[in-house]
């Protein structure tokens, strides 16, 4: 099973990773200045970092956690870490000062799914090494 992006939920809830959870019927439609990202991982090689794959403020929020909904993507509402990842370009790997936090997310995500985070390829030095 290929790994899911994650997003990172709403500016209007609490902090808290005991929110991160699969159940839609648990998640309500954003307000109109709700901010939402999501993310990706899918690394080139051993250094990458998961990368912003969507951000966005009140309908285009709420389309991205629609889709995460519907795809059963699991979503972690936290303001401050989405207010960091909301000023990253798309396609850009996160910001270094948010690199526990979703390191914490993933983890939880994918031991939730039962699954392992994807490997970066071998490059000729990893072989030698």
């Amino acid at each position: 099973m290929p790994p899911k992006e994650v997003p990172v939920g709403s500016t209007k809830f609490k902090k808290n990773m005991k929110t991160l959870q699969k159940s839609k019927a648990d998640h309500t439609l954003p307000e109109d200045d709700t901010t939402a990202v999501a993310l990706s991982y899918q690394p080139k090689d051993k250094n990458s970092a998961p990368s912003v794959l969507a951000t966005g403020t009140g309908n285009v929020a709420g389309r991205i956690l629609e889709e995460a909904l519907k795809h059963d993507i699991p979503i972690h509402k936290d303001p401050d870490l989405v207010e960091l990842l909301a000023a990253t370009e798309l396609g850009e790997e996160i910001p270094i000062e948010a690199f526990i936090a979703v390191s914490e997310i993933l983890r939880y995500v994918y031991k939730a799914n039962g699954t392992k985070p994807p490997l970066a390829p071998k490059t000729a030095q990893d072989l030698r090494e």
